[in-house]
């Protein structure tokens, strides 16, 4: 064989779309056909038309609604962080601009289209879009809504630590730390001395004293590995019915700094807003339990004495695992007491395990399907209401994709190389477990050879 030689290609003037041999991704095209059975352009654009001119006005043609939110479910589904990688995957896909509804000779939305209209929408309107894929899921008999998971994880911010400046004088750190050095009679620090004067200060990355001038909304806090960094806090809420398939069904994006006790109840009245807002509809009102939210299933985060106290009062059954804390003090608590008392009843029961085993099983695995895969455990926007209307948009994405798995046995188009990926490395995680396993008994054996040497059959010996 000849040895082919790279040359330069002069690209055709006109190509015609047979040349092309368009082929829609099996996929996408079945979420298109999802979408137009239930008239989702329709939909989108009755809600966002406010946002809009009439059109007599002139002025570039705007972003059709339809489009803008495929896009942003074009993030989850292809696990793209930013609007400028959808923009970039977008056009160069085809059969990505077919399940956008684009001409193949038309351009795919460019990021800064994708960030005004984003811009445009309101927070509520996507909320509503939420809320309109859960009744699609409802409509397949998916959502059950008696028993609901609450969990939270970590999102990093879209901001450096190393931009916090002083919330009452506006000093960088550094600055601060200089002034902290002159005023105990060092005029001229050193980085070794600011180091030394850093490391004696209590509480020096405190939120009352610092903030981020990029994004205000976010916090300081130690994320999930163990790192501080500029952060927010995404809390979800799962379906775990006996029937449910693990629907998100309320997306909150809330302080970092505030407690799983503090966030709790508006991840709930969230949740309660979109599971009333799909039985409302006569269409699925059937499909949904008259009983909605009346079981929460919790971790330790979320156990506390007012949180279970809370839930009696609303006439919500908790499963929330209680932390070892000893001996406690029940004076003048007794509904406090007999609150936390139940839970614990309940929690020790068999259907308490078994809630409990599906928090692990079905909530946590939201988590990893939009922030780990879904690409977005660092954000690339700012200000809490941006980054809500994209977790939003992902977790409908979650929720699209749960239907179609469930429902139709089609799973999202990275699954198939994350398969692949996940059997390659198999034998080499079970490698490093035989490896840990030698490194455990090696030290016994050592051990029997030494007890050996000394024992009484060796010494006769």
């Amino acid at each position: 064989m000849a040895l082919g030689r790279r040359k330069p290609v002069q690209q055709p003037l006109f190509v015609s779309t047979a040349d092309l041999k368009l082929r829609s991704h099996p996929f996408y095209d079945s979420v298109n056909q999802v979408l137009a059975a239930h008239h989702f352009d329709t939909f989108v654009e009755d809600r966002c038309a406010k946002f809009y001119d009439d059109g007599d006005q002139g002025g570039r043609p705007g972003l059709a609604p339809g489009i803008y939110f495929r896009c942003l479910m074009v993030g989850y589904f292809e696990g793209i962080d930013s609007e400028r990688g959808i923009d970039w995957r977008c056009n160069d896909s085809l059969s990505l601009k077919l399940f956008l509804g684009l001409a193949i000779d038309q351009p795919a939305p460019d990021h800064s289209t994708i960030s005004r209209t984003r811009r445009l929408i309101d927070l509520e309107t996507h909320q509503e879009v939420f809320q309109e894929v859960l009744k699609f899921l409802a409509n397949h008999g998916l959502i059950d809504g008696k028993t609901v998971g609450v969990d939270g994880t970590t999102l990093e911010a879209n901001a450096a630590m190393r931009s916090i400046v002083r919330r009452d004088t506006g000093e960088g750190y550094q600055e601060f730390l200089a002034r902290l050095a002159k005023e105990s009679g060092i005029e001229t620090p050193t980085r070794e001395d600011l180091a030394k004067i850093d490391k004696k200060r209590k509480n020096k990355a405190s939120n009352d004293d610092w903030e981020s001038p990029d994004d205000p909304d976010a916090k300081i806090t130690k994320m999930k590995e163990g790192t501080t960094h500029l952060a927010h806090k995404a809390e979800h809420a799962v379906d775990l019915g006996e029937n449910a398939q693990g629907a998100i069904v309320a997306v909150n994006i809330c302080d970092a700094a505030a407690g799983d006790t503090a966030t709790l109840s508006d991840t709930l009245v969230q949740a309660a807003q979109n599971l009333r807002a799909v039985a409302d509809d006569q269409r699925v009102a059937d499909k949904v339990s008259e009983s909605f939210l009346s079981e929460t299933v919790l971790d330790k985060g979320y156990h506390s004495r007012q949180t279970l106290l809370d839930l009696e009062e609303t006439q919500t059954r908790s499963y929330a695992s209680e932390p070892a804390r000893g001996r406690q003090d029940w004076d003048g608590q007794q509904e406090a007491k007999a609150a936390v008392y139940a839970n614990r009843r309940r929690v020790k029961g068999e259907r308490g395990k078994r809630l409990l085993r599906s928090r692990g099983e079905k909530l946590e695995r939201t988590f990893a399907h939009c922030y780990e895969t879904g690409d977005m455990r660092r954000v690339h926007l700012r200000g809490r209401d941006n980054i809500s209307k994209r977790t939003i948009i992902h977790a409908a994405g979650f929720n699209l994709g749960l239907l179609m798995r469930v429902s139709y046995g089609l799973r999202k188009p990275r699954s198939g190389s994350a398969a692949v990926r996940a059997l390659i490395l198999a034998p080499i995680r079970g490698l490093r477990r035989l490896g840990a396993l030698i490194g455990t008994i090696r030290p016994l054996g050592r051990q029997f050879v030494a007890w050996f040497q000394q024992s009484p059959v060796a010494l006769a010996a």
